[in-house]
């Protein structure tokens, strides 16, 4: 994987184990020569991700949206930043940049591009590894819901098994890399139709 993008939050949250752990990931991604796409900017655990890159002297990617590129977000020390006029075009920009997705903790924003990666996923537009690092089992009641929507019916299981989940950096990673998509039917749930 050459490039991953990274999603998570504009805040560092209350516990210090969200912002080591994107430390950590950080140092995993300049370990394994893997690049950085994220949205962008300085604050939150965004910038602690970015920050840890940038000491490593990886590649880092913003990917930010005119409305937020000001100078209390945006970082100035990344290798590259891209703006783009809306935040459906970052979507599409990030997506053309990477080979995978992370999910870290985060608010709607996180939780809205990682699941536009899982439906791209699920509909075979993409076959990208998809993965949530579970700090502090953070992801807990979003996964259970995930569950529930297996049992009633409303997600298949193969769908929802897409989803690589850890606690540990660098199992994440080692799975993501072994990831294999999977095959999609021509014509995609016929029967949810009827």
């Amino acid at each position: 994987m050459n490039r991953i993008a990274v999603f998570c939050g504009s805040s560092k949250g209350f516990k210090k184990d969200y912002a080591e752990a994107a430390v950590e990931l950080g140092e995993c991604f300049s370990k394994e020569g893997i690049g950085l796409v994220y949205g962008g900017g300085k604050i939150g655990i965004m910038g602690v991700l970015a920050d840890t890159m940038i000491r490593n002297n990886a590649e880092v990617i913003g990917v930010i949206p005119g409305l937020l590129k000001h100078e209390e977000v945006a970082h100035t020390k990344i290798s590259q930043m891209i703006v783009t006029r809306k935040m459906s075009k970052r979507k599409v920009r990030i997506s053309k940049l990477v080979d995978g997705y992370i999910a870290l903790p985060g608010g709607f924003g996180t939780l809205d591009e990682i699941f536009e990666a899982l439906t791209l996923g699920q509909l075979g537009i993409e076959r990208k590894a998809i993965g949530i690092l579970n700090t502090n089992n953070f992801f807990k009641h979003t996964l259970l819901q995930l569950e529930h929507m297996v049992e009633e019916g409303f997600l298949k299981k193969e769908n929802r098994d897409m989803i690589i989940i850890s606690d540990n950096v660098e199992e994440l990673i080692k799975k993501m890399q072994a990831y294999q998509a999977p095959k999609v039917a021509e014509v995609i749930n016929k029967v949810a139709s009827r």
